[in-house]
């Protein structure tokens, strides 16, 4: 990577990042999203079967479209017992809860005569969930925008959003494309990237702004160049050391942690991508777009 000139190979970069929006705008538009009861609605039962969850999946899932006539949106074992089964779908009525009840009775020998426990949430609750979700992140990202103008300029706020931009939308393009189910976790792992990712982010415009003061001579393009070069070892390593620990929590925990981890982790992956090779080039950019357009008003200035 020594040799390597970022700056000069933005278009790579661009590119990539280019084929990784379209098949997610692909996937998205084809595949949809998995929406969780947190989102869509729906109704939560647990109960125990008295054989591990796992193996039976595929069996309980038959069992709720026979029984109610509708799709298990998930069927997971808990976290505390593997023998109970978490069943997710959409809003249930009593007559359909009692069918599968006794369905399920029937084919485990349950010992209980009813659930465990039911939970139901209704569109406006999911609704409010949405909302919530998409004010998080807004507030968020307007914050950031706020502070990195503050601390650097406006164009560099410019290029620190849309690597944000980037990252949030990677992660949601795998949400789609693995249909993982979107809940409540979204909002925590949406927060986290946006902090991890501006984190690495900023110690990268750091070191350019400190190289753009050392040598007023040299090029941004060169001190960008630069800058990125002397955070790499610190970004790569960060981002290791991060991976490491969230990898282990997605080998070893239950599937609802696999199901918050395994977005982390791309998100992570994009974040370091983004601020290698997307951040200081983006910046790049950006300047000199504003350059031109200020250029353009100073000519119509002195024609009038």
């Amino acid at each position: 990577m020594k040799n390597y000139n970022f700056m000069e190979k933005q278009k790579t970069a661009f590119i990539i990042a280019a084929v990784v929006i379209v098949l997610g705008v692909v996937s998205m538009i084809f595949r949809g999203f998995n929406l969780d009861i947190d989102f869509a609605g729906g109704s939560e039962l647990s109960v125990t079967i008295g054989k591990n969850v796992s193996g039976e999946i595929d069996t309980i899932k038959d069992i709720v479209k026979e029984a109610t006539g509708l799709e298990a949106s998930s069927v997971a074992k808990s976290g505390a017992d593997s023998n109970q089964a978490i069943i997710k779908t959409k809003e249930l009525s009593t007559e359909q809860t009692d069918k599968l009840f006794e369905a399920l009775k029937e084919k485990y020998d349950l010992k209980a005569d009813t659930f465990d426990s039911i939970d139901t949430v209704g569109s406006t609750i999911s609704g409010e969930t949405q909302k919530t979700a998409i004010m998080s992140c807004l507030i968020a990202v307007l914050l950031i925008l706020v502070y990195i103008t503050i601390r650097f300029q406006f164009t560099s706020g410019l290029s620190s959003i849309a690597c944000l931009a980037f990252n949030i939308f990677t992660m949601l393009a795998f949400y789609s494309l693995l249909q993982i189910p979107v809940n409540s976790n979204l909002i925590a792992a949406c927060l986290t990237i946006l902090g991890y990712s501006i984190n690495a982010t900023i110690v990268v415009f750091d070191r350019v702004r400190e190289n753009n003061k050392k040598f007023k001579q040299t090029s941004f393009e060169e001190n960008a160049n630069n800058a990125i070069k002397q955070t790499l070892a610190r970004s790569v390593s960060t981002t290791i050391t991060t991976l490491l620990t969230i990898t282990m929590v997605y080998i070893l925990g239950v599937d609802s942690i696999k199901n918050f981890a395994l977005p982390i982790i791309i998100g992570i992956i994009a974040g370091v991508f983004s601020s290698v090779f997307l951040g200081a080039p983006l910046w790049s950019f950006f300047n000199k777009i504003f350059a031109k357009k200020s250029k353009q008003n100073k000519t119509e200035l002195n024609k009038a």
